[in-house]
């Protein structure tokens, strides 16, 4: 990406004197563009393996995604088959506070995210998300897949 010199047109006014030479306008992009088809290569390859790895049916609603914080987002899952995950560590229910209040105090975000399967029942969930706020975490957000059912008839 540099400027390269040209010379004048011929048939310019100073004949006999010695010419300048005018800076080339254009800008190579070449560089540019590989540069970046390596990176979406890069970010395309790496993407998937961010993800958690418990598979869980998540619930479809029409809600947005949440905006990205700097540190690596902690999750609870609720398996359908009614296992309780810290991340991608399985863990008992009876030991769930005393881990969460642990986490809490090494972390400086209050936010944590809930995973839980379409099929667990709102009692479950709502025993979790209390379970969360007392641990010290006051800002929990639901996972759900996009495109789900929109409360005005619209959708799926």
């Amino acid at each position: 990406m540099g400027a390269g010199v040209m010379p004048k047109a011929a048939g310019s006014r100073s004949r006999g004197r010695r010419r300048k030479a005018a800076p080339m306008s254009e800008i190579n992009v070449t560089p540019f563009v590989d540069v970046m088809l390596v990176l979406l290569i890069i970010f395309m390859v790496a993407a998937p393996l961010l993800t958690v790895g418990v598979p869980v049916e998540l619930p479809r609603t029409a809600a947005g995604a949440l905006p990205g914080e700097q540190e690596e987002p902690l999750s609870i899952t609720l398996t359908a088959d009614g296992r309780l995950l810290v991340q991608t560590t399985e863990i008992a229910p009876a030991e769930l506070l005393a881990r969460l209040s642990a986490i809490a105090a090494e972390r400086e975000s209050e936010t944590i995210y809930l995973r839980a399967d379409a099929e667990v029942p709102y009692a479950r969930v709502a025993e979790v998300m209390g379970a969360l706020n007392a641990g010290g975490f006051t800002r929990i957000g639901f996972v759900t897949d996009t495109d789900g059912p929109r409360m005005d008839g619209s959708g799926n």
